[in-house]
């Protein structure tokens, strides 16, 4: 069974390039175009990973990450924030509300489908803070 990577991006070439990229490589894709249709796909459709955005429409992407990195149905789920902020304070702001990575635009194309491959085709070690509370 293919593994569904929900893409939530509000521009749409990102999402075409993004889409194009993950399909030729197998993955079944879910966009939203907004933070509240983003929650919403990523309850009713569960997907494998998510790639997020931070500047969204009606929901960014830090309240949307920390909304489900905090629900113990969905906090398993990878998020990837894929975002042109890059001062560090956006950094750790991620890793806060629980992104797995922070990718800064622009990137590497095939850069990101490893890190995708890995999580979703791999086992990802546990970062030490999750380990260290175990």
């Amino acid at each position: 069974m293919k593994k569904t990577i929900l893409i939530i991006e509000d521009y749409p070439n990102v999402v075409e390039v993004l889409r194009m990229r993950l399909e030729n490589a197998g993955y079944h894709v879910l966009v939203a175009f907004d933070g509240q249709e983003g929650l919403k796909l990523a309850r009713e459709k569960h997907p494998d990973l998510i790639i997020l955005d931070i500047m969204l429409p009606k929901m960014n992407g830090y309240k949307l990450c920390r909304i489900l990195k905090f629900d113990v149905k969905y906090k398993d789920i990878p998020v990837f924030m894929l975002t042109s902020r890059a001062k560090k304070s956006d950094q750790e702001m991620g890793k806060a509300t629980g992104a797995d990575e922070y990718i800064m635009k622009p990137y590497d194309p095939r850069e990101l489908m490893q890190m995708i491959h890995r999580y979703l085709h791999a086992d990802v070690p546990k970062p030490l803070s999750e380990a260290a509370q175990k």
